[in-house]
């Protein structure tokens, strides 16, 4: 799939945005307000949706919430720049990762490769692998996970960044390889994304024997998947 759902109020940057994804192979379909918008997402035609923030009536983050109730798509966030608020919330909220405007067509289709290249890439170990960690196990040409034999609801940077944690569990992994290998792009200064993102999954999965998270952040080093 390779079709990208815009959602944004400023039809001529979306007109922009969409002549040049459409330039490097991608099918486009443009939405220019939240509500309808959050309606196509949830069709399952999409292999991506970009949602602006700043929308009238309902906004990028009310849309949001309408989509994550009933799908996993990944969603890219446009957000203004500066605006830590909305892009720490549209983050805790389910967005896959954020783009600051003003931002070129080429960082945009970059940003949207990346998340891509992450959800859709096929697994070189061979069909039906499992990743087995104490009671989480993750089966990524599925893209789904458990926990003790219960379905884990992960987006799929939550996913993509769990992964990493179980394949090199037992031991730290920076911000910078989990942004790398995550999120497809190198880990920018001041970015929340891996925090926000890991503080979901903690949520999300179940403590160990003892009570604790099974995700730890080891000071100065990342965070680690620990072995039970």
């Amino acid at each position: 799939m390779n079709h990208v759902l815009l959602i944004d109020d400023d039809v001529e940057l979306v007109g922009m945005f969409s002549e040049y994804l459409e330039r490097e192979g991608f099918r486009t379909t443009c939405v220019h307000n939240g509500a309808d918008g959050a309606r196509e997402a949830l069709r399952g035609e999409y292999a991506i949706a970009v949602l602006d923030v700043m929308m009238p009536g309902t906004n990028g983050i009310e849309a949001l919430r309408l989509i994550r109730a009933g799908s996993r798509i990944p969603v890219l966030m446009l957000t203004a720049r500066g605006d830590d608020a909305d892009r720490i919330l549209g983050l805790e909220l389910g967005a896959d990762d954020y783009v600051a405007k003003p931002c070129t067509p080429r960082e945009l289709t970059a940003r949207v490769r990346a998340i891509l290249r992450r959800t859709q890439a096929s697994v070189d170990n061979g069909p039906g692998v499992v990743i087995t960690v104490g009671k989480l196990s993750m089966y990524p040409e599925q893209r789904r996970a458990t926990w003790d034999g219960v379905p884990v609801e992960l987006t799929s940077t939550e996913f993509n960044l769990l992964e990493v944690l179980a394949r090199h569990a037992g031991r730290p992994v920076s911000k910078a390889e989990l942004s790398e290998q995550g999120l497809g792009r190198p880990l920018a200064r001041f970015d929340r994304n891996i925090d926000v993102h890991l503080s979901s999954l903690r949520q999300k999965l179940g403590p160990l024997a003892d009570g604790r998270s099974c995700l730890q952040t080891i000071y100065r080093l990342g965070y680690q998947l620990i072995r039970d």
